[in-house]
């Protein structure tokens, strides 16, 4: 019964930890969208964007500006890339 409890301790740290990350991970990001948006808005020059957002296993591209052809050309290689991973991955675990 001893070992039971230590192993839920130690289980109960590790997920602790990972929602730190979590929580750190999503604050990161929300903290670069606000300086890219402010960059934009204060800078004067052209500038272009391109956003990919997966919703399941399908991805939403959108873009704006005088670049944002290849900005959307690119975010839909990444994303084709990220599924091609995600699958190699998923079948290479599924074997063992």
């Amino acid at each position: 019964m001893a070992s039971e409890e230590e192993t839920e301790d130690e289980s109960f740290g590790v997920s602790s930890r990972l929602l730190a990350f979590l929580i750190l991970g999503i604050a990161l990001v929300l903290i670069g969208i606000v300086v890219l948006v402010l960059v934009s808005v204060v800078s004067t020059s052209s500038t272009s964007v391109g956003v990919v957002i997966f919703i399941g296993p399908f991805p939403i591209v959108f873009g704006a500006g005088p670049n944002a052809t290849w900005l959307i050309i690119i975010g839909i290689i990444l994303a084709v890339l990220s599924i091609i991973v995600f699958l190699v991955m998923y079948r290479r675990h599924s074997w063992f």
